[in-house]
Order: C-alpha cells, then sequence, then structure tokens
C-alpha cells in the first residue's frame, strides 16, 4: 500500500510522512523540487511533480492507493485549480481513498472530490500552533509580542494532532464524505499564548497590542509589500467567530483529547528562550 502525500516537505507534511511510517506504510512524497526534499527519510520515495500541472503526476500516482492532497498552492496558498483532471487521474490510477488539506467551501477542487468516487474527507484546521513560531525571533531578543487585534481568540490546533489524523484517516479510513475542522482544546488570544510561552520558557515575556497605524509602519520597516499589510490587517480585522470554536475532530479520529497550547509550548520552548 503506497500512499502518495503532497506537501510533504512543508511543517505539516514531513509530520504526516512520520505517521504513516510509523504505521509501516510505504511513502511517496510529492515535491515540484525532488533536490530540496533531502530531509526526508532515505525509505521515503521521492517523486517530482507539480499539482497545477496534472501532466507532471502520473508517475506519483501509479500505484498509490491512497492520497494525501494539499489543496493550495505556491506561496501564496492560491486554491487548487485542477481539481477535474486530478480526480480523474486519481480514480485512473486506482487511489482509492483520499484526505484533503483544505476548508470546502465549494470551489472547484471541493466539487471535483465530491464527485469523485472517492472515499474522501476534507481536513481543515482552523490555525496551527506552529504558526506561533514566527514570533521566536523577537520573543529571544526582545521578550515581546507586538501585533494588532489582539482580542481575536482562534482554537489553534498542534500540528502534529492535525498530521495524526490525517495519517489514521489514510491508514484506517473512517469519517468518508465528512468535513473535520481540526482545533486545540481551547481558543486562546495571543496574550493568552504569550503567558503560556513564558510559564514554559520561565521568562517575562509581554504582549503590546499595536493599532493599525503602528502595525503598518512596523511591516513596511520591515519590507513587507503594500499589499501584503492591507491583506493582514483586513484579515484580522475581519476574523469570523467561527475560528474561536473548539471542535471534537481529534477526539473523534484518534480517542484522545487534542494537545493543548501550553503541552505545545513546553515542547518549543527552547525555540523562545534567549
Amino acid at each position: 500500500m503506497t500512499i502518495l502525500v503532497t506537501g510533504a516537505t512543508g511543517t505539516l507534511g514531513r509530520r504526516v510522512v512520520e505517521g504513516l511510517r510509523r504505521e509501516g506504510r510505504k511513502v511517496r512524497a510529492l515535491t515540484r523540487t525532488p533536490a530540496g526534499a533531502n530531509g526526508l527519510p532515505g525509505d521515503v520515495e521521492v517523486a517530482g511533480g507539480d499539482l497545477t500541472d496534472p501532466g507532471t503526476l502520473e508517475a506519483a500516482l501509479d500505484g498509490a492507493s491512497a492520497v494525501h492532497l494539499l489543496g493550495t498552492t505556491g506561496y501564496d496558498h492560491a486554491p487548487l485549480r485542477t481539481g477535474t483532471q486530478l480526480m480523474a487521474m486519481a480514480a485512473a490510477a486506482g487511489v482509492r481513498r483520499l484526505t484533503v488539506l483544505a476548508p470546502d467551501e465549494g470551489g472547484e477542487l471541493e466539487r471535483a472530490v465530491r464527485a469523485s468516487g472517492l472515499e474522501w474527507t476534507f481536513v481543515w484546521p482552523i490555525d496551527l500552533m506552529a504558526n506561533t513560531l514566527g514570533w521566536a525571533d523577537t520573543v529571544r531578543a526582545t521578550a515581546e509580542v507586538r501585533e494588532p487585534y489582539g482580542g481575536r481568540r482562534t482554537a489553534s490546533a498542534d500540528e502534529a494532532d492535525v498530521a495524526d489524523v490525517i495519517a489514521e484517516l489514510l491508514v484506517r479510513g473512517g469519517h468518508a464524505g465528512r468535513r473535520l475542522v481540526v482545533t486545540g482544546p481551547e481558543a486562546l488570544t495571543p496574550a493568552d499564548k504569550v503567558a503560556a510561552l513564558a510559564a514554559a520558557t520561565g521568562r517575562e515575556l509581554r504582549f503590546t497590542e499595536l493599532t493599525d497605524g503602528e502595525a503598518r509602519h512596523r511591516w513596511r520597516a520591515e519590507g513587507w509589500p503594500e499589499e501584503g499589510i492591507d491583506f493582514m490587517l483586513h484579515m484580522w480585522a475581519t476574523v469570523p467567530a467561527s475560528v474561536a470554536e473548539v471542535t471534537p475532530a481529534v477526539e473523534e479520529v484518534l480517542g484522545r483529547p487534542p494537545r493543548s497550547f501550553a503541552q505545545w509550548a513546553t515542547a518549543h520552548a527552547a525555540a523562545f528562550r534567549a
């Protein structure tokens, strides 16, 4: 049973690969740049291909019985627009089971997946706790996190939990035809996360809320493009209440509670110590 993992060199994909290997499964990793897959274990087969160019994927799909598919592509995380071709190729190659990392919002990919005849499950984390590592350099240097919209709450998921859910679905199935929103056990503000990092590191850390103007000035100084600044401020200003909703997905699939941010912070404390 060969399982094809797209995005296998990313934060989440690497953990999916690890989970499948623990289950004793043969793993094939899809990457646009095979030379950049050096960090993968030696027993993982590396296949070159690009999800935006289905003609490059025939060899990668050959003999695969299950696929983990990214629903976005590129550095801008644009929605994948080759879903119809991909699903036809997957079915023709004998793929039976599919996990899709996408929110299932009715786009071209989602419609193609639902019409594919495969055993599919959409998996979507509200946010990954690993995104907090973006604070690490600043926390080490200044013991402070400075961001706008400090009141926003998100039910972030441990990336290891998300990967374990995906690996379980690929190996054992179940939950077919569902959209699983994967979260942690609680919804936290940025200040809550900073407090957890302070407890984990034994350091005095601060959270400072910025105004839009202060955030814009800071990000300009860091070299952000104006469209990127506008996008980020708009996104944070319009965060839907649903991102704070805790779901039972981890417990339903894995039979255990999701890991808390405090547990994640303890495991990653070294990244935030001076």
